[in-house]
């Protein structure tokens, strides 16, 4: 055999145990997937029959979770505190602002500093920092401003409704006080007004983040020792008492570094919690919004149409009623000053005459005609006139 022969033998031989070894190890993977079968489907089944019995949740890791209060890692919001883990655990959580250091003295800044290390020297329990970022909301601010400046309009009225009454009467001195209060009252309207119209602007524009820094401080019942012997409410108010006289703590220690804190009561964890589970509908639509629409109750508190009408037209008569009595006064007050008027102008004019007789007169009637003139009520004067005429002609 020739050398050429001898490699396509050798050549041959390889092919034939190749073969041999695919078709063996063919068999050998089918027996393992033999094996392995009957333990899936029985995986299977056993998913199938817990999903059916109770269905999960999964989150964006991929976990599972049992319930929806687990995934919301707390049961409830109680007296000031998150209460999680089966009342095993309570957060109550401090509100801090702060300072712009940047704007501050070097003494100011290392007294800040001193009061910093100080409040990281008491501390004797574990906290956590929480920063949060929100959209500034000023609808609330801006209705405020409405309501002060709607007050303050009402104000300028009354003055001016005081002024015309003392300018009637007489009273300059009480003129040029009402009328200092009135201007000072109108330029606090119009700065109102230029603040509310700078706000109403500023608050167009989407860009206006706020930070907000938290203090989370825990509470854990295991702290306590066995509590088999108390009830809910009893730990509640263990907890309480620990969690606030922390907090308490952490605020007088935060205040020597120039740091206001405070407590954040239920309605203000709740919005914490919307806001940090909510991030793009908190900028829509408020935890406040959704509270005053009553979206929270299962039944419909609103009042009756027609009793709203009804008050809505006994509001319309009073106010109509007040206007119509303010103006009466006026007018009331009108007449009685043009009556009083006329009356010393009767007066003035009857003095004039019994000055002008005076010479025809003796001592003592030109006084007693004097006093009498003096002390006459016009009124009464005028109408016995026609009466002593009428005498006069019948006798």
């Amino acid at each position: 055999m020739d050398t050429v022969q001898m490699l396509n033998l050798i050549l041959i031989v390889i092919l034939i145990l190749i073969l041999v070894l695919g078709f063996i190890a063919a068999i050998l993977i089918f027996k393992m997937r033999k094996k392995k079968e009957p333990q899936n489907n029985n995986i299977q089944v056993q998913n199938q029959g817990q999903s059916q019995a109770k269905p999960n949740l999964i989150t964006r890791d991929g976990k599972a979770i049992d319930s929806i209060y687990k995934f919301m890692e707390f049961d409830e919001v109680l007296d000031n505190m998150i209460v999680r883990k089966g009342r095993k655990q309570y957060v109550m959580v401090i509100e801090c602002k702060g300072i712009n250091y940047d704007l501050l003295s070097e003494d100011e800044k290392n007294a800040v500093e001193s009061g910093f290390i100080e409040f990281l020297n008491t501390l004797r329990f574990s906290i956590q920092l929480y920063v949060q970022t929100r959209k500034l909301n000023f609808d609330e601010l801006i209705n405020n401003y409405h309501n002060k400046i709607h007050d303050i309009d009402n104000q300028i009225s009354r003055l001016n409704t005081q002024i015309e009454n003392a300018k009637r009467n007489g009273n300059n001195d009480l003129v040029a006080k009402l009328e200092f209060e009135r201007n000072r009252r109108q330029n606090i309207l119009e700065y109102g007004e230029s603040i509310t119209d700078y706000t109403e602007r500023l608050s167009e524009s989407k860009n206006i983040l706020q930070q907000k820094t938290y203090i989370i401080i825990s509470y854990y019942t295991a702290e306590f020792g066995d509590t088999s012997n108390y009830s809910n409410d009893e730990i509640d108010d263990i907890a309480f008492s620990e969690l606030y006289t922390r907090a308490q703590t952490l605020i007088r220690a935060l205040a020597s570094a120039e740091v206001t804190g405070k407590v954040l009561s239920s309605e203000e964890l709740m919005e914490l919690l919307y806001v940090a589970y909510n991030r793009e509908q908190s900028e829509i639509y408020t935890l406040r919004n959704a509270l005053n629409s009553e979206y929270d109750k299962l039944y419909s508190t609103a009042r009756d149409v027609m009793e709203e009408k009804k008050n809505r037209i006994d509001r319309q008569i009073e106010a109509d009623a007040a206007k119509l009595a303010s103006k009466s006064i006026i007018d009331a007050d009108k007449e009685e000053m043009q009556k009083r008027r006329k009356e010393e102008q009767i007066k003035q004019k009857a003095l004039e005459m019994v000055e002008e007789y005076k010479g025809d007169m003796s001592k003592p009637l030109y006084e007693a005609a004097k006093q009498k003139v003096q002390n006459a009520n016009v009124e009464e004067a005028i109408q016995d006139k026609p009466k002593r005429r009428v005498i006069r002609k019948n006798v």
